[in-house]
This record gives structure tokens, C-alpha cells and sequence, in this order.
């Protein structure tokens, strides 16, 4: 099923790739960027990343303590979320670009039986440049605000958190931070903003709790199938948003709730 997952809308996820992966340069450090003038948005009051040790696909250790000095994106995902797969090409451009002063790390959310193996022939497969780690509770308590995928934390060279993009990244905004958090230069004003921010699900996010859902009974193969289903399915109140994006949004929706419940109870029934 997993593998259907990772297949399914192959064609829509190959050209939001393309589309998305021409906005970043892959060859060498470029001078200050022309084009617009944008504004970029760090927290005022950054906190420190806890001390993590992590091991990656391939068994080499990870430790957050190494990351000082270096521009960090720490981006979750899974193989199963068609935004996650369609940012991942920006992704690898970034790390070969800034390669010495970004570090990106991927934290795959898959969950099952053989969930390592999947993602690691699909890290092979899209030549994923950046090491990947599996999800643990380590990285959930050091990362405790991931509620829908793709999600992708900001580090400075301090290995404190300045932002948190929620959703499919914009290629050229995140290109910009790195090169201001980097020290390097850029056509863009700094402004300093709250660190918490209302609930939102935008850039084609996909939901990974639902309010007043429960997800816990399913087992790994049927919360992705609920998932999938809850992040596409529309709400029928009026809203134009899907049943997850509704439960988020207007958690007191009396739509949205009783035809997610419906979806979890009917993919919990099925052999």
C-alpha cells in the first residue's frame, strides 16, 4: 500500500517539481540576487534547538551540537505527501549550492513495517543529497509544533529556531533566508515577528493531526490512508477547504467533524 502511496500522482508531483525546482540555481554561490525586493520574517526572540543525536539512513550519527556555525533546515516529511515530494528537488539544489554553509536535514514521518527501507530506496531513487533520519521522540520533543507536512524549521548559526514554514516552501524565499542567515547578501528587508501564529493549513500542507479525530487506533498503513483521504475530501459546509484543512481552520465546524470521524471509522472497518 505504502508503495501505492508513494506512486500516487506521480505526474501532478513531477510538475509541481519541475515548476518548483527552476526557481533555484544549482552551480556555485551567486552574487547578491537581482530580481524583486522581498522582506524576509525571522522570530525576535529565537529559541535554542535541545541537544539531539540522531542516526540516518545509512547509520552515521547526527548531532544537533555539530550544526553551530551552519544555516540549518530541519524539513519533515513523508513519502506519501505529494507537496513534500514536489519541494524536494529545491531542496537537494540548496544543499549543493550552499553546501559548507546550509544543512538541510529530512525527517521522514513514514511509519510501518519496513518504513526505513521505503524511504531509504526513495532518498536512493531522487538522489537526495542531505541525510535523512527517521522520526523518533527525541525529535518530537525537540520539534513539538509538526502537525502537518511538509513542515521546515529555520536554524541560524546559533541553532536557534528563527522560523517555521508550514506547507510547500517558496524556493526563493527560503534561497534568500539562507543566504541572510549565512551572511551572505541579499535584496531583502528583516522583520521580527511572534513566534506563535495562528493555526493555518496553506501551500498544499497536508494535515497529520486532526482535531477531534482520534488517529491513535489506526494502524500505520490505515492513518495514512485517513490521512490521504481527510487532506483531499471536501467539507460540504461551504468552506471550499478539504475536511482537514476545515477541522483546522474551524475546529467548532459541525460539518467537518462528523464526516472525518466517518472517513477514520470507515477505513478502521475495512479488512
Amino acid at each position: 500500500m505504502a508503495a501505492l502511496a508513494v506512486a500516487a500522482g506521480a505526474g501532478l508531483v513531477w510538475w509541481a517539481a519541475h515548476a518548483y525546482g527552476r526557481h533555484v540555481q544549482t552551480a556555485g554561490v551567486a552574487p547578491e540576487p537581482g530580481g524583486d525586493h522581498v522582506t524576509l520574517r525571522f522570530y525576535r526572540d529565537p529559541a535554542s534547538v535541545p541537544v539531539v543525536a540522531l542516526r540516518d539512513l545509512s547509520g552515521n550519527t547526527i548531532a544537533s551540537k555539530n550544526w553551530r556555525g551552519m544555516v540549518v533546515i530541519v524539513n519533515f516529511w513523508a513519502t506519501w505527501c505529494p507537496p513534500c515530494r514536489a519541494e524536494i528537488p529545491a531542496l537537494i539544489s540548496l544543499q549543493q549550492k550552499y553546501a559548507g554553509r546550509l544543512q538541510i536535514i529530512g525527517v521522514s514521518q513514514d511509519e510501518g513495517e519496513g518504513a526505513s527501507d521505503l524511504v531509504k530506496q526513495f532518498a536512493a531513487g531522487h538522489q537526495m543529497n542531505y541525510p535523512i533520519v527517521m522520526m523518533t521522540p527525541e525529535l518530537d520533543r525537540a520539534f513539538p509544533d509538526v502537525h502537518a507536512l511538509p513542515t521546515s524549521y529555520v536554524l541560524d548559526r546559533e541553532s536557534r529556531i528563527v522560523q517555521r514554514h508550514v506547507g510547500l516552501l517558496d524556493a526563493g524565499l527560503a534561497e534568500q533566508e539562507t543566504r541572510a542567515l549565512a551572511g551572505l547578501p541579499v535584496n531583502a528587508s528583516i522583520e521580527q515577528v511572534d513566534r506563535f501564529q495562528p493555526a493555518k493549513l496553506e501551500n498544499a500542507a497536508q494535515a497529520t493531526d486532526i482535531p477531534g479525530v482520534d488517529l491513535k487506533s489506526l494502524t500505520p498503513a490505515q492513518r495514512m490512508a485517513a490521512l490521504q483521504k481527510l487532506n483531499t475530501d471536501p467539507c460540504t459546509c461551504g468552506c471550499d477547504n478539504t475536511l482537514a484543512k476545515c477541522r483546522i481552520e474551524d475546529p467548532k465546524c459541525t460539518t467537518s467533524l462528523p464526516l472525518a470521524q466517518k472517513v477514520v471509522q470507515d477505513i478502521a472497518a475495512r479488512p
